[in-house]
């Protein structure tokens, strides 16, 4: 397999009124990138929602945990497998992570920090004991410790990633042979216009006012902003291959992060704006050279004017993916994408042919990813 392949992923999504990620008081994240101030939406804030989206849709087994609990988690899988009682179970959860050097935390059976660990890699360091629980619970303290380090458990964190696992990765600072190199990387969503914060002065009537106490029960102030966003991610498909192993599993996993990453959003304040929408327009760029983020096509803010400001932006998008190929000579391996612009509007031929320049003929997301598919399953062939 060719030794660099990137699979770029660029999504323009209009969102309205929203405040999809909160700042430390409460309000939309924002930046300041080409001199103007921008709405943003953490990395991290998409992640999640792509986790939550594609969590429903994967077997349970197949996907990971981020926990404190983990030793709680052993206990608990132990105790639905055995007649221990629930003290015994939390005592060999306990005993099953120390060997592998897991910082124990303040509390009885959390650990130091969040561990990122597969549903499956905890049945299986379970798998090691469930079968011996009766004669292990008879040992005393130092004599399970002795057991378990008998026991292959690190290994199993080793082994059989989880399907975000593989993708996101993971991070034990502490235990270098724990980590897992992310097979995705996310930026954070930017508007690309400029965006000033607006705020939402509400009120809550109390039901069982008397008629002389008209007054509200509560008052308040929601900040929010309203933004047409360039989500950019990139997936390394060498690395997870190496993280994954097996062919169908890895095209499985490219196949639903581009599902969930189109089709997910951050749940901030979803109940006050009703505020999910479906991206205008996404572009798959296969790369053997590096990633190429396009978001310096928006370094000079877009501006409303006919067409739109998400019209506006696909234009500026094609013409940066063009730019960016005549300028370095790296042209795509693969370029497809699919868009919602109407173009039978005055611009919209104009629209049409500069973005059939840039990422080919449109089609719908079903065929995007089936047609990404086929792409890749020559690199792994």
């Amino acid at each position: 397999m060719t030794t660099n392949v990137r699979i770029d992923l660029h999504i323009l999504q209009t969102v309205p009124p929203a405040n999809l990620n909160r700042d430390d008081q409460g309000n939309p994240k924002e930046a300041i990138y080409g001199g103007a101030r921008r709405s943003r939406v953490s990395s991290q804030a998409w992640k999640r929602a792509t986790r939550m989206y594609f969590a429903g849709k994967v077997p349970t087994e197949d996907l990971g945990t981020r926990t404190r609990r983990v030793a709680s988690e052993l206990a608990k899988r132990l105790r639905a497998r055995t007649e221990i009682d629930p003290d015994q179970a939390a005592r060999i959860g306990s005993a099953l992570l120390a060997p592998v050097g897991i910082s124990a935390g303040k509390k009885a059976g959390a650990t130091a920090y969040l561990l990122f660990v597969g549903n499956g890699q905890l049945d299986a360091v379970v798998d090691l004991v469930a079968d011996r629980a009766a004669e292990l619970v008879v040992l005393d303290d130092a004599a399970l410790a002795e057991e378990m380090k008998t026991l292959p458990v690190a290994e199993q964190f080793r082994e059989n990633h989880p399907l975000d696992v593989a993708l996101f990765g993971r991070m034990v600072a502490d235990i270098p042979a724990l980590n897992v190199d992310a097979a995705v990387q996310v930026a954070h969503a930017l508007s690309t216009h400029a965006t000033e914060a607006e705020f939402d002065y509400f009120t809550a009537v109390d039901d069982t006012n008397e008629d002389d106490d008209p007054g509200a029960g509560m008052i308040g102030s929601i900040g929010f902003n309203s933004a047409t966003l360039y989500r950019y991610a990139t997936i390394g498909l060498n690395q997870l291959h190496d993280n994954l192993g097996e062919t169908d599993a890895v095209l499985d996993a490219v196949d639903i992060f581009v599902d969930s990453f189109a089709r997910s959003m951050p749940t901030g304040y979803g109940n006050s704006f009703a505020h999910r929408t479906l991206p205008s327009l996404v572009a798959v760029v296969v790369r053997e050279d590096q990633p190429v983020n396009l978001v310096s096509a928006f370094e000079k803010p877009i501006t409303a004017s006919q067409g739109g400001i998400a019209e506006r932006s696909a234009r500026a998008l094609a013409a940066e993916q063009q730019r960016s190929v005549e300028l370095w000579g790296d042209k795509p391996a693969y370029t497809a994408f699919a868009h919602a612009f109407d173009t039978d509007t005055e611009t919209g031929p104009k629209l049409a042919a500069e973005l059939a320049e840039a990422f080919g003929t449109s089609v719908t997301f079903p065929a995007l990813r089936r047609g990404l598919r086929d792409q890749l399953q020559g690199y792994l062939a």
